[in-house]
C-alpha cells in the first residue's frame, strides 16, 4: 500500500479558500487514481473528488462542483484539492485515498491518509 499524508487543512471564514495537498510516498504514484473523501462528526465519510491516473478525468460530488478542483502532479508524488468559497457544511475531517481504478466509493481506494481538518466559521 502507498503511504498517504494530508497536509493544507485549517480554520477558514465562510467564502474563503483552502487548498490541501497529499504527499505519497511512492514514485509509481501514477499508477493510482487518487480521490479526497470527508468525514464530519455523526456522518458516514463521502466522496468530493477522484482524479484519474493520467489527472485527464475527474470527477465531483455534487456539493462541491464548482468550487472545489482535484489536481496532480506525478512527478511531485502530489495530489491537490483547491477548495474556494468554502461553507460551514464543507467542515470536516478531509481524507486523500489512492485506488487502482477510478471510483467513487470508499471501497474503491486502498490506501488513505490520516486526515486533516477543514473548519469553515460562519
Amino acid at each position: 500500500q502507498v503511504q498517504l499524508v494530508e497536509s493544507g487543512g485549517g480554520l477558514v471564514q465562510a467564502g474563503g479558500s483552502l487548498r490541501l495537498s497529499c504527499a505519497a510516498s511512492e514514485r509509481t504514484i501514477s499508477t493510482y487514481a487518487m480521490g479526497w473523501f470527508r468525514q464530519a462528526p455523526g456522518k458516514e465519510r463521502e466522496f468530493v473528488a477522484v482524479i484519474s491516473k493520467s489527472g485527464v478525468t475527474t470527477s465531483y460530488a455534487d456539493s462541491v462542483k464548482g468550487r472545489f478542483t482535484i489536481a496532480r502532479d506525478n512527478t511531485k508524488r502530489t495530489v491537490y484539492l483547491q477548495m474556494t468559497s468554502l461553507k460551514p457544511e464543507d467542515t470536516a475531517v478531509y481524507y486523500c485515498a489512492a485506488g487502482l481504478w477510478f471510483g467513487i466509493l470508499p471501497t474503491d481506494f486502498g490506501s488513505w491518509g490520516q486526515g486533516t481538518q477543514v473548519t469553515v466559521s460562519s
